[in-house]
């Protein structure tokens, strides 16, 4: 049963592997409580997803919300969870994280600079029992790279395009959401947005690269600070191989490859594994994903390819929703090396998704996780929606993004790479024969569309029904913020892939973190969070955040348990 090694390289009190947000917390926590920590990361650069993510955190009740005078609980919280989780999930793995996701927050407040601030975000299914309105999503404050070593910013990964402006220029969620559906003061929005970062001579002469740190960038340098000023240690290009465990069965440490030398490291107290999904392991993607499934539509980090997890299931642990994933629509510059989601632009009024058929089959408004799954599950052979169809007209490209495509700035002056996604035609039947889509169904579909729009009733899907949905519509359209006629030429189509932003299944674990066996008994010394463990939300999405929030409290959560252990 064990697989002892005969002389440890390296020893530490808590072993983390990954560099995210969760494994970030659990690094902190263990070194604040005096454990001596070290971070093993396999890449060159640190962050994980949640460097390069949009940075929301989705927290219950938390002291922010109850200031700014909005009532909750974690009572409604467990309530909304329980109804989207339809059983997969435990109920008090579901009370652990309501409970305890405000602690996590008021707890890396007195021990970091980072803060947690609710804002006005609607919950995905704000209609369903316990769902709000907003205020359980928090942005968090922003981060200056000088505050970082410049090694440590320069090896932390970059945001991904699709979460800044033009690709490259960072904005906050609150400049975000004006910017996006012309809401009131986005033309000054953009001004400071732009000003911001062309003002920044000294980096722009060297590096496209912004120094004003938002959403998941800010995230990780706020917690790398703090976990240097109570002396933990992260390690780059140092790969999980095997997980150690003594005669008795608990795991006492890991063999980590290091800058290509294999290294025994002992964990004394604890290893917390929160290494990320296996978005980007396509055997593992074809053996438990339904659908057609492809690692380049996913919008993950690189590295993510269930190294961890398969180190657990090597060793007994058992697995839980390895069919779920983090769906998201994408669509795929051919230069980039993974999918761009479609977070809010299908929110937007005057775009429609269509199978290869030329028909809808969607709310296309409805969070991306609803609106990436049902891609998989209309898909058929004989109406294919891998891919599906976006369409749009010349308004709509002149007022909206669109993935990579930004408005205002004409289709030329775009990378050839984005040009090569577009089919343009200046009438809708020209538009279908470049799609190879029948002209009287998308005719006929746009007509139809078209009519909804005008009468403001999505009689088909409701789109433009739920809270949710007109979070990201444009105010400014009446008498539906999420639908415009598509009838102003020249016509576009762009390829839409059912994409994810990374996988959720994982360890099966408890309430604190710990990892289970087939028999659902504790492996001891092992924990597991974020993506390398199954995901308390089950296959649901409640609300922007809900990534980053457990993998943040179970992480701490991890920590805390692995420090008491004598």
């Amino acid at each position: 049963m064990s697989n002892t090694v005969q002389k440890w390289d390296h020893e530490v009190d808590v072993l983390v592997v990954g560099s995210g947000a969760g494994s970030l917390v659990a690094a902190v926590t263990a070194s604040e409580k005096s454990a001596s920590t070290l971070i093993v990361e396999k890449g060159s650069k640190w962050g994980g997803t949640s460097a390069t993510c949009g940075g929301g955190i989705w927290i219950p009740a938390s002291h922010s919300a109850i200031a700014q005078g909005q009532e909750d609980s974690p009572e409604e919280a467990f309530l909304y969870i329980k109804s989207l989780t339809s059983g997969t999930v435990s109920d008090s793995k579901i009370k652990s994280y309501t409970v305890n996701a405000r602690v996590m927050a008021k707890y890396i407040e007195g021990v970091t600079a980072l803060r947690f601030n609710a804002i006005p975000y609607t919950d995905y299914h704000a209609e369903l029992p316990g769902g709000k309105h907003g205020y359980r999503t928090h942005e968090t404050n922003t981060l200056h790279a000088s505050l970082l070593e410049k090694e440590e910013f320069d090896s932390l990964l970059p945001g991904h395009p699709s979460t800044a402006l033009f690709g490259y220029i960072p904005w906050t969620t609150m400049e975000a959401a004006p910017m996006v559906t012309r809401g009131p003061g986005w033309v000054q929005t953009m001004i400071k947005i732009l000003w911001r970062y062309y003002s920044d001579l000294p980096q722009r002469v060297k590096s496209k690269r912004s120094r004003f740190m938002v959403f998941g960038n800010a995230i990780a340098g706020h917690l790398k600070i703090a976990l240097n000023h109570f002396g933990g240690t992260l390690w780059l290009n140092s790969a999980l191989k095997e997980l150690i465990r003594d005669d008795s069965g608990r795991v006492v440490g890991a063999l980590v490859l290091k800058d290509g030398v294999l290294t025994a490291i002992k964990a004394n107290k604890g290893v917390i594994l929160g290494a990320g999904g296996f978005e980007h392991n396509q055997k593992m993607r074809d053996k438990y994903l339904p659908g057609d499934t492809r690692c380049e539509w996913s919008g993950g980090q690189l590295n993510n390819t269930g190294d961890a997890i398969q180190a657990g299931v090597a060793i007994g642990a058992a697995t839980d929703l390895m069919e779920h994933a983090w769906w998201a629509p994408t669509v795929k510059v051919p230069s980039e090396s993974r999918g761009r989601p479609l977070f809010y632009e299908r929110a937007l009024p005057g775009c429609i998704i269509v199978s290869q058929g030329g028909e809808r089959y969607m709310n296309e408004a409805r969070s991306y996780d609803v609106a990436s799954k049902a891609m998989i599950d209309a898909d058929r052979p004989d109406c294919r929606t891998t891919p599906s169809w976006l369409i749009f007209d010349a308004t709509f490209r002149k007022k909206y993004p669109m993935g990579p495509l930004m408005p205002v700035i004409p289709d030329w002056l775009h990378s050839k790479e984005v040009r090569s996604m577009i089919k343009k035609s200046s009438s809708i039947k020209g538009l279908a024969k470049l799609t190879n889509m029948s002209s009287d169904a998308l005719e006929k579909t746009i007509e139809k569309f078209n009519g909804y729009a005008h009468d403001g009733v999505d009689k088909d899907f409701d789109r433009g029904g739920a809270a949710y949905d007109r979070y990201y519509g444009d105010q400014n359209v009446t008498p539906n913020p999420n639908l415009a006629a598509i009838e102003s030429g020249p016509f576009y189509a762009m390829p839409v892939y059912p994409g994810d932003i990374g996988t959720k299944g994982g360890l099966a674990t408890d309430d604190t973190g710990r990892v289970l066996d087939q028999n659902g008994s504790q492996i001891e010394g092992l924990y597991a969070i974020g993506n390398n463990a199954a995901s308390v939300m089950g296959p649901s999405y409640p609300g922007a955040g809900s990534t980053l929030g457990p993998a943040m409290t179970f992480g701490y959560l991890a920590a805390l348990d692995a420090v008491s252990a004598k």
